[in-house]
């Protein structure tokens, strides 16, 4: 009898790491990863490291524990019921157990002039996504003096700080009212923003950025209030969509992404979904921890290890560390004076350092740790997400929390 077959659409982070779990928890069947990169999985987190040299492309090689990877095989069909996927190629090949780990695509902005007459982006505009990306915005890099980023998150924070440290005058152009907002409140992103001003990186929130023009002897990029910036590099950091192109066409329930249950099941038998491509009780989270988190549990469940595995839901924390700039965060930390005054069960501390540029903020309702923010010194990054995850009532008052004294374990 053949060997069991546990067939991976992905090569990303998720996959690589359900594969090195599984194998890890003693599962015996035959699992491969077919991606579509020519690669091997990697850690795309450390790609702003790898623009700047701080890595070399082989340092952020993640480990398969010995699975096989099909790197270049595109996948382009599933067949559910004869358990097949049809390659780009023209073959098949056959499963008994699927995990799509598909990731997902770079959201590209309406922004006019960003692509060429083919409709791929024109020389001189990069998304960065993976290696091959990084390796052509390396390239232009080097003969330019100025870039615009366009997009003022995480990625679009990682891509300014590596690019200031190749020698470029950086700007960023950002939609948003403050920088990564999502993850950081308005406190923080004014610390951030100021950092990032002393490495070089000017940065315009509450901006849209219009098109890309020809200017002169050069191009420029033109907001919507009509301003134009001068540069050489266009770079789009506007944020990643969950690929599931594939799912749709095979009939599987996709909302914003790949519905999966508390198995990480799809609504296909033998079919499950992981990481940036997975909605989970309606949230599709998009970042590492709760990828490796989900293949964790999806790895113990298929090993046999933990049959009765689930995933409950992750409670991430989002983390930037680039250069000189680090960030950490996590639950309701937009939460302020306006509602502690319409909820007398909250309480919000901050320290700010403008000398060293810190910034750090707590928010409890009654005495739990619902959220946190810190910029510009993690000492207690760790001791915050320890009280986070015990759900426990903290002392009173929890200040410790916000120095580098720590908690107490």
């Amino acid at each position: 009898m053949s060997a069991h077959r546990i067939a991976v659409v992905g090569a990303g982070m998720a996959a690589a790491r359900f594969a090195e779990r599984y194998h890890a928890r003693g599962g015996t069947a035959r699992v491969t990863l077919f991606g579509a990169e020519t690669r091997p999985p990697y850690n795309r987190v450390l790609l702003a490291d790898v623009l700047t040299g701080r890595y070399a492309r082989e340092a952020i090689a993640l480990p398969t524990g010995g699975a096989e990877v099909r790197a270049g095989s595109e996948v382009v069909a599933v067949d559910l019921t004869a358990r097949t996927l049809t390659l780009a190629d023209g073959g098949a090949e056959g499963w008994d157990e699927l995990v799509l780990a598909t990731g997902a695509n770079p959201v590209l902005p309406p922004v006019r002039g960003v692509r060429d007459p083919a409709g791929g982006l024109r020389d001189g505009v990069h998304a960065v996504r993976t290696l091959d990306d990084c390796a052509l915005l390396a390239a232009d890099a080097g003969r330019a003096r100025r870039a615009v980023v366009v997009g003022g998150g995480v990625l679009g924070v990682s891509a300014a700080q590596a690019l200031a440290a190749l020698g470029l005058a950086v700007e960023i152009v950002h939609q948003g009212p403050h920088l990564a907002e999502r993850h950081l409140d308005a406190g923080a992103s004014a610390a951030l923003r100021s950092a990032l001003r002393r490495l070089g990186v000017e940065s315009y929130p509450g901006n849209r950025a219009r098109a890309v023009v020809d200017a002169g002897s050069g191009r420029a990029v033109e907001l919507a209030n009509g301003h134009r910036l001068s540069t050489d590099l266009v770079v789009l950091t506007c944020g990643a969509r969950p690929r599931t192109g594939l799912a749709h066409a095979t009939g599987l329930r996709v909302g914003g992404g790949v519905v999966v249950d508390d198995r990480l099941a799809a609504s296909a038998p033998g079919v499950h979904a992981i990481g940036d491509c997975a909605e989970h009780r309606g949230t599709v989270y998009g970042l590492a921890g709760p990828a490796w988190e989900q293949a964790d549990v999806l790895a113990a469940r298929l090993s046999g290890a933990d049959p009765t595995a689930r995933y409950r839901g992750s409670r991430p924390l989002a983390r930037l560390t680039a250069g000189p700039l680090e960030y950490a965060a996590f639950g309701e930390v937009h939460l302020d004076a306006e509602d502690v005054a319409a909820d007398p069960r909250l309480r919000v501390l901050r320290l700010a350092d403008a000398t060293r540029g810190s910034y750090k903020k707590l928010v409890l309702r009654g005495e739990r740790l619902v959220g946190a923010v810190l910029f510009g010194d993690l000492a207690t990054a760790g001791d915050l997400a320890l009280a986070r995850e015990r759900d426990e009532p903290l002392f009173d008052p929890p200040v410790h929390l916000l120095t580098s004294h720590g908690a107490p374990r």
